[in-house]
């Protein structure tokens, strides 16, 4: 732990509520925009709870990233918040009086429904929504347009029987995060927000913490690629996705692969038998890795988060960053009516990357 035991700008009552590594990544930027010089007060850290999922991955990478927050001198409280039948009610009644006590609520998912139920308890009168990529962007036009909060991949379907079962708490949910007279709302977000709604406060994450932290990284002379989740949330067929990463990674010379947190075994095995790239599952959020270094001098990846983040956190080296659109015949029978109109606005969006047309198989 660093000799600095809190962070200036922060009570004691800020509650931080995390459930992915990149969430996490983004509560530690917001906490240092808050208070650059932190070692000059001590007692004034956030405590930040990580509500585990069970994906082996994520949680490698959230026991990294807790490791980080330590350093900075915050609390973690680590929760197995989905170990079996009785875990969420033990999660939630261990977190009561925290939740009651909280002046101020960090969250980096307003679409989970774990956060949506803690919203319910807590009476804090400050609401902070950190970046969970680019879910941020659909949230603030749900928010704006007072819809009900549904995932944008989801979103066109008919609710399931846990969706109607759970609406009266999302709706409680989405009104608390509506700001009025007693409540305070910001967003801390490094994607374009267009449309803000009316009183909520829009800060810039420039990934301040993680160039001071990290880097400058090693560039090598080739290419990486940055894998995306698309096939496991069934937006993008499986074929078709290796498809383009073969001829991807052969026009560009890419080597490396980094898998998303999400990708399958199955997915990346197959991978790296047809393309013969190295699969590499990242220990920290891929900002972090890339400036860390080495990292290639141009990065390829498909329309993701990364596209937005990555040139912030490498700004000032040589690293490019580049972006394949995706084919509209990529997409599954399943896919929701909107998402290739929402993949094409999180390219369009994108400052300070090359953009590259979607590609055809080989």
């Amino acid at each position: 732990m660093s000799p600095h035991a809190g962070t200036a700008g922060l009570t004691p009552h800020t509650l931080a509520f995390v459930e992915s590594p990149v969430q996490l990544l983004n509560v530690l930027e917001w906490a240092h925009l808050r208070a650059p010089r932190a070692e000059e007060a001590p007692g004034g850290g956030l405590t930040l709870v990580v509500l585990s999922p069970t994906d082996p991955m994520t949680r490698g990478q959230l026991r990294r990233m807790a490791d980080l927050a330590r350093d900075e001198g915050h609390t973690v409280r680590w929760e197995e918040a989905r170990g079996g039948p009785a875990a969420p009610f033990q999660t939630i009644g261990g977190l009561t009086r925290l939740l009651r006590k909280a002046d101020r609520i960090v969250m980096g998912d307003p679409f989970s429904r774990y956060v949506q139920l803690l919203l319910t308890i807590t009476k804090a009168r400050d609401l902070v929504v950190v970046d969970d990529g680019t879910a941020t962007m659909e949230f603030v036009a749900q928010l704006a347009s007072g819809e009900r909060l549904v995932r944008w991949h989801r979103k066109g379907g008919r609710p399931g029987p846990r969706d109607l079962i759970f609406a009266p708490v999302s709706s409680s949910a989405r009104r608390r995060l509506t700001p009025s007279t007693r409540r305070k709302v910001e967003i801390f977000s490094s994607m374009p927000i267009e449309g803000t709604p009316e009183g909520v406060t829009i800060t810039a994450n420039e990934f301040a913490w993680t160039r001071a932290t990290f880097g400058p990284p090693r560039i090598t002379k080739g290419a990486d690629m940055v894998g995306t989740s698309l096939v496991e949330t069934g937006v993008v067929d499986a074929d078709r996705y290796v498809e383009a990463v073969t001829a991807l990674a052969k026009t560009h010379g890419a080597t490396r692969y980094f898998a998303h947190r999400r990708e399958s075994t199955e997915k990346l095995h197959r991978l790296a038998v047809e393309t013969g790239l190295e699969i590499v599952r990242p220990d920290l959020p891929l900002e972090l890795i890339a400036r860390r270094g080495p990292i290639g001098r141009t990065i390829l990846s498909f329309p993701s988060t990364v596209v937005h983040t990555l040139p912030l956190a490498l700004v000032g080296t040589e690293v490019r960053v580049a972006v394949c659109d995706i084919d509209p015949a990529w997409m599954t029978e399943n896919a929701s009516p909107r998402a290739q109109g929402f993949l094409s606005g999180v390219t369009g969006t994108a400052k300070d990357v090359h953009r590259l047309s979607a590609v055809t198989a080989a």
